[in-house]
């Protein structure tokens, strides 16, 4: 399962974003997005997760959590069709 993962602190880079998700379960990939001109983060990223069950689990627990004063919102990642058009 591939989840989003938003309002990042910016100094937590993809090696930090994999540790919080792997005490529940194993982690496939994490990435936090940055931005290509200024290669800071953007404070949001992306975890994908081998087991849905595990996945939800992190949802669950880490939805809402405080991380560096900033809470975190985590959901299921939506295919780029199924997002709104910022424009």
């Amino acid at each position: 399962m591939n989840i989003y993962v938003g309002n990042l602190p910016y100094g937590i880079r993809d090696d930090e974003l994999s540790n919080l998700f792997s005490e529940f379960g194993n982690v496939k990939s994490a990435n936090v997005i940055m931005d290509r001109s200024s290669g800071k983060s953007k404070g949001f990223g992306f975890v994908e997760m081998d087991d849905g069950d595990d996945a939800e689990k992190a949802i669950e627990s880490l939805n809402g959590r405080e991380i560096s004063g900033r809470e975190l919102r985590v959901n299921e990642a939506r295919p780029r069709g199924d997002r709104p058009n910022r424009r």
